[in-house]
């Protein structure tokens, strides 16, 4: 009995370090489409910003925008949300401030889309 309770001892530190949360941040360089396995990919910047150009399977949600929060309400707070702005700090206040809306798997994507080196969307102007 005490062997098996010093052996839970031992090993709980590495069970519990397999369980952390995702947040902080991220360079956008490291980020991955395959990370969007079980997580979304927001880009706050402001429609206009958008469609210029965004990452591959991007969510447009504008922290200007007086619904920002209330855009989240459908997303499970426990989901991992990966977020970026043009160069990291629209993202960094949208991430604060889903934290305190209690989600917890938060990732501010640093350098923001004009660093990111990866496949990009562009939609040409209409007009």
């Amino acid at each position: 009995m005490k062997l098996s309770l010093y052996c839970l001892l031992l090993f709980l530190p590495f069970i519990a370090s397999c369980q952390q949360e995702v947040s902080g941040d991220l360079p956008i360089s490291e980020f991955d489409q395959k990370l969007l396995k079980n997580a979304i990919l927001v880009d706050v910047r402001t429609p206009e910003e958008y469609k210029n150009g965004y990452i591959k399977n991007a969510k447009n949600i504008n922290w200007f925008d007086a619904d920002f929060a209330e855009r989240f309400r459908d997303v499970d707070k426990n989901q991992t949300i990966y977020l970026y702005c043009k160069v990291g700090g629209r993202s960094s206040k949208a991430q604060k401030k889903l934290q305190e809306m209690g989600y917890k798997k938060v990732v501010n994507l640093s350098g923001g889309y004009d660093a990111y080196k990866g496949e990009v969307i562009k939609n040409p102007d209409p007009k």
